[in-house]
């Protein structure tokens, strides 16, 4: 198989390449950097906010593997949608004027949450509205989802849960500053609820997505490692492991999302949209249980490929 994999230096993107690979196929990478950050039969150098040129890829391929982003919790409004919303247009225009292949695209299940517990969720729950996705980021993510809906040819969605792992740039490197600079705020009230939560490792989302491919699977599937886990347990032992040992220090949520709000509005105003020390999408995360049931992908695309034991292990060891 020859696959074009789109964010393929990136840290969902280059595990994929090296999935696709050991599985003997071909990737021919797409990124914005002048050279592929990780091996790959060929190469392009593109911005997807500009269309691609009709001969841009060298050859046919089997498969379309669309996982480039701006995957942040903070950004201007306009950049998301460059990224996120003119970027899919762009690979599912060049996908459909190209043979129509399979289409796998890269979501986030960001585009149910609402800032309230959420236990297990499926493909069917709910997804709300435009106007009141939890931030810019899970809004493109649910626009670039309906463009991919309306692609002719077979389409696979993926809506992976809180990804970690070695190379991560987005959710545990904030944790780890944050405990790093002395305190860790706790969102978790101290007579409970327990926050509980699925979160994923970085070689499961990879397979799940060579998976889809590999078996012709179509629709929707939330992604999960299927063990949900007591946030803050999971995140103190962690931290503990990697050698941070952190001041804990409790927080009222709505404390907390009051001044989120305020950093939000002065980093919009004032500073470039500069990220703040914290979002009220960060705040969310570290409140609110979100847990998934995955069972549809458990019954098309198997089991998780790296429990999260071992996904664990992994990080630590990464971490030296």
């Amino acid at each position: 198989m020859r696959i074009l994999l789109t964010g393929s230096n990136g840290f969902i993107g280059g595990r994929i390449a090296a999935d696709a690979t050991r599985r003997g196929w071909e990737v021919v990478g797409i990124g914005r950097a002048p050279q592929p950050g990780v091996p790959v039969t060929h190469y392009l150098q593109h911005d997807l906010a500009h269309p691609l040129p009709a001969d841009a890829v060298p050859g046919p391929v089997d498969g379309v593997v669309h996982c480039a982003a701006l995957a942040a919790p903070w950004a201007s409004p306009a950049a998301f949608v460059a990224a996120n919303v003119e970027g899919t247009r762009t690979v599912v225009r060049w996908a459909r004027d190209h043979g129509a292949p399979p289409l796998v695209y890269v979501s986030s299940s960001s585009v149910h949450y609402r800032d309230e517990n959420q236990l297990g969720l499926t493909e069917d729950s709910p997804i709300p509205p435009d106007d009141e996705q939890i931030n810019v980021y899970s809004r493109t993510k649910w626009i670039g989802e309906r463009l991919v809906a309306r692609y002719p040819g077979p389409w696979t969605v993926l809506r992976p849960r809180a990804v970690f792992g070695p190379g991560d740039t987005v959710l545990l490197p904030r944790i780890v500053e944050a405990a790093r600079r002395g305190v860790l705020p706790v969102l978790e009230p101290a007579g409970g609820p327990v926050v509980r939560c699925d979160v994923t490792y970085v070689d499961t989302v990879a397979h799940y997505v060579t998976q889809a491919l590999a078996r012709r699977a179509t629709g929707t599937y939330l992604v999960t490692n299927d063990e949900p886990v007591d946030l803050y347990r999971f995140l103190f032992d962690l931290l503990d492991r990697l050698g941070v040992r952190p001041t804990v220090r409790r927080v009222p949520v709505q404390l907390a999302s009051t001044l989120a709000g305020a950093a939000e509005r002065t980093s919009a105003v004032l500073l470039g949209y500069r990220e703040p020390p914290v979002t009220r999408f960060g705040v969310s995360v570290l409140a609110r249980s979100k847990t998934f049931d995955i069972s549809r992908a458990l019954a098309a695309l198997g089991a998780p490929a790296v429990s999260l034991t071992e996904g664990v292990e992994r990080l630590v060891a990464a971490h030296g």
